[in-house]
């Protein structure tokens, strides 16, 4: 059997907790068979297999680096660009978890979906390298983000930013955590001391559009950051450092993983108006900032434009 490899937070926490978790998780690596019927797992156990694919994808992605920003294409706008390393990587997940979970479906961002997936059966979702851009300037922001999904509500996800080895990981009900420490989100609680994330899409007009929620929001909050990887952002706000996240746009690739990272860590992560997080608008902020930044965003029409 191959190495167990456990999240680091199973090196923290109680003797008991810590034991239960890793004893969890070896019987899922143990149990695993090749079979084209749905496999039934637990949260712990699709856990395990995510965060070892995660890792073996972030190590490749790394590897690659020097070669694939050499080869790079565009998608939607001349400033969405895609490397071979991409490609590569979505190439070896998607292999890795069909030698094991055959019967599982695939969402990709790059080569889309595979494999119709029948309810209850698993769907993972997969963003090979989140923040590609700054994967090809060589700015330390890039990551692998990979989501267990059951009838449309995540139950896994780990995100690994492949430049540093950093690593968070949650499951439905388990909580969040970056390597042993278990996260619980900032304290801030009021909207004029928040330092707040976001991001922009590719397309001109709906960039423009997004400055304009930002001249508007600026002077209502502490400050903005714009560091490029969206399952990234949600991490920094799960553990504290940004205080919250918004973005128009966003796909579910984007969100998968560490949205359940935010959510686990006592966020609320939804759209307007109670509506689920979308391309139309992802916020994600602890309960005390989220009626204030949610109001703001709305007065800002910050789901509206192209």
């Amino acid at each position: 059997m191959d190495e167990i490899l456990v999240p680091q937070h199973a090196a923290g926490g109680s003797p008991t907790s810590r034991k239960a978790l890793v004893a969890r998780m070896v019987a899922a690596e143990r149990a695993v068979r090749v079979t084209r019927e749905p496999q039934i797992s637990t949260p712990e156990e699709l856990l395990a297999i995510a965060v070892r694919i995660a890792r073996q994808a972030a190590a490749t992605a790394r590897r690659m680096r020097d070669a694939a920003i050499t080869d790079v294409q565009t998608k939607s706008t001349d400033t969405d660009v895609v490397t071979a390393a991409d490609r590569a990587v979505e190439r070896q997940v998607v292999a890795a978890l069909r030698a094991e979970r055959p019967a599982d479906g695939v969402l990709g961002e790059e080569y889309g979906d595979s494999t119709a997936t029948a309810a209850g059966a698993v769907r993972w979702i997969l963003d090979p390298i989140d923040g590609t851009v700054n994967y090809l300037y060589g700015l330390p922001q890039y990551a692998v983000s990979l989501a267990a999904e059951v009838d449309g509500a995540v139950l896994a996800g780990v995100v690994r930013n492949a430049a540093t080895g950093d690593e968070w990981t949650a499951t439905r009900g388990g909580g969040a955590w970056r390597g042993d420490r278990r996260l619980t989100g900032s304290a801030r609680t009021t909207l004029d001391q928040t330092l707040l994330a976001t991001g922009f899409g590719y397309d001109p007009a709906r960039r423009a559009h997004q400055g304009a929620v930002l001249a508007g929001l600026i002077t209502r909050v502490r400050d903005i950051r714009r560091f490029g990887a969206a399952s990234l952002d949600l991490c920094m706000a799960a553990e504290g450092s940004v205080d919250a996240y918004f973005e128009k746009g966003l796909n579910p690739w984007d969100h998968a993983a560490g949205g359940l990272v935010a959510t686990e860590a006592g966020l609320r992560v939804s759209g307007l108006d109670g509506r689920a997080a979308s391309a139309e608008l992802l916020i994600a902020a602890p309960p005390a900032l989220f009626g204030a930044l949610h109001d703001a965003l709305a007065d800002l029409d910050a789901a509206g434009g192209p």
